[in-house]
């Protein structure tokens, strides 16, 4: 297996689980005047449902049972939705009137596009570590080669 292959492809799935739920919890938490603590709160809340929420639909297909796929969900992406919130939302602190722009302005959505690319550079090498011990995305391959491999799509 081509670990810093499978690594990538871990955190491009692992971003746009962030990225759903980073764009809507700013977005909605923006809209609705929240501060930035309830605003992260929220992002970070709905980045870990849709992040599990793809990795949980994906395995249900390849067979698993509700209760394995829970499981596998939370094994396979804990960590690396942890890395890519703490980095994206450190990020959108750091960046000057980041948090107070309004969702109207290009820097509302500029800073949170580069947060999420700057989290997912900083994420594919804890992906790739944990793959290289058969943690992480590493199971949620071996499922979709061995789905493939019976023919199932």
């Amino acid at each position: 297996m081509n670990t810093w292959r499978t690594a990538v492809s871990a955190t491009l799935h692992c971003l746009t689980g962030c990225a759903i739920g980073e764009v809507l919890g700013m977005a909605l938490a923006t809209w609705w005047g929240w501060g930035d603590a309830a605003s992260i709160a929220l992002a970070v809340a709905l980045a870990f449902f849709f992040g599990y929420l793809l990795t949980f639909v994906g395995v249900r297909r390849a067979g698993l049972d509700v209760g394995t796929a829970v499981r596998t969900a939370l094994a396979a992406d804990s960590l690396s939705i942890l890395v890519m919130e703490i980095v994206d939302n450190a990020f959108l602190l750091a960046v000057p009137g980041a948090m107070e722009a309004g969702l109207g302005d290009l820097f509302f959505w500029g800073a949170l596009a580069a947060a999420l690319a700057v989290a997912f550079v900083l994420t594919v090498p804890v992906n790739k570590w944990m793959i290289g011990r058969g943690r992480g995305h590493a199971v949620v391959h071996e499922l979709h080669m061995h789905d493939a491999a019976a023919g199932h799509h």
